[in-house]
């Protein structure tokens, strides 16, 4: 195996497929090894110390084992596996191919490559806390409008109430011969909301100590807890990753899409990339925002000025609008760890006007 300047690593649940090149492009090696430390350890300990470039795509494995070889003080590029057309549309499609064409692309710049740094571990175990949480809400709105939708089907109306509430009020609304059937649900559903507190309870630790300085920045501004505060420094891990504000909105979906040919110009949804769960507590920020308990701010003043206009901006599309703002203003707090005047910008529009 010498002579190898670049390895193309196509990542399984099970097996990993390698490819080695050296200078001129030549396959020197092409193996499949085990997906486990063990077996990478055996692999490249050996090839410690040469200057290698080893490319893999973002995946389920991706972080551990990228931060693995980048211990061993390999040259490690993550490429984002939704921009490589060049693999996803191959007609010769198999995982030693598919191994063999990331080695070549590894030969290239990396700034011809739309390349991924993972977040660190400390990183992704605490974002994982966040996670959790949102996969048990999900499960519990399953099994409520499941409950509901039950019910239903026997002639039976369930209270409105708020979520953690819903077994404890509507508990007694079940008649006897369903009881056997829904009672156990309803079981599962006061275990989730217990265990979804405990997780609240983590969160707001993270919040207060580990974290306390980034989501203290971020909760000057009205309508944002700690969740969507300790949600957003996670997501985005640096503040320093986007150069500008603006980009932001980008990287999390909130920005329209567009459709330019010829004379056409059409602006399309948003494109919904990025963090969906970091996206949908924002939109839950800006209805917040916007809502009664809102307190006046530029953000609020904005939306309303919109929904006030109406025309053919929906509601909907507002808080969108609103949405995105928030995330370039928490971006811009963080980073320069600013302190909030929530009236700003309508201060130097009043100052302009009487200067």
């Amino acid at each position: 195996m010498k002579n190898i300047i670049t390895i193309g690593m196509d990542l399984g649940d099970k097996k990993n497929f390698i490819v080695g090149l050296d200078v001129d492009g030549k396959k020197k090696v092409s193996k499949m090894i085990g997906n486990t430390p063990k077996q990478l350890d055996k692999f490249f300990n050996p090839l410690k110390g040469n200057n290698i470039k080893i490319i893999m795509e973002t995946g389920t494995h991706s972080p551990w084992i990228s931060e693995m070889l980048k211990e061993k003080k390999f040259d490690v590029v993550v490429v984002n596996s939704n921009k490589l057309p060049l693999i996803s549309r191959s007609l010769q499609k198999n995982d030693m191919n598919d191994a063999e064409l990331l080695a070549q692309i590894g030969m290239f710049n990396n700034k011809l490559l739309n390349t991924v740094e993972h977040r660190s571990k400390a990183s992704r175990i605490d974002l994982y806390t966040v996670k959790s949480r949102e996969q048990l809400i999900e499960i519990r709105t399953k099994l409520i409008n499941h409950v509901r939708g039950s019910l239903k089907s026997f002639g039976i109306i369930l209270l409105s109430t708020s979520t953690p509430a819903f077994v404890k009020k509507n508990i007694s609304h079940v008649p006897e011969n369903l009881k056997d059937v829904i009672i156990p649900i309803l079981e599962i559903i006061d275990t989730l909301t217990l265990k979804i507190k405990r997780y609240d309870q983590q969160i707001k630790h993270l919040s207060e100590t580990k974290y306390k300085e980034e989501t203290g920045i971020l909760r000057q501004v009205n309508g944002v807890g700690p969740i969507t505060a300790l949600t957003f420094i996670l997501t985005l891990e640096n503040s320093s990753k986007f150069s500008k504000s603006r980009s932001v909105g980008a990287f999390l979906g909130l920005t329209p899409k567009l459709f330019q040919s010829g004379n056409i110009n059409k602006q399309l949804g948003i494109s919904k990339k990025g963090n969906k769960y970091l996206r949908s507590l924002l939109v839950s920020c800006a209805q917040y925002i916007l809502g009664p308990f809102g307190k006046e701010s530029d953000l609020r003043i904005f939306g309303l000025n919109k929904i006030k206009q109406g025309g053919k901006t929906s509601k909907k599309k507002i808080v969108v609008a609103v949405a995105r703002k928030l995330a370039v203003l928490l971006h811009h707090l963080w980073r320069y760890k600013a302190e909030y005047d929530p009236l700003y910008n309508n201060k130097l529009k009043q100052m302009k006007k009487s200067a």
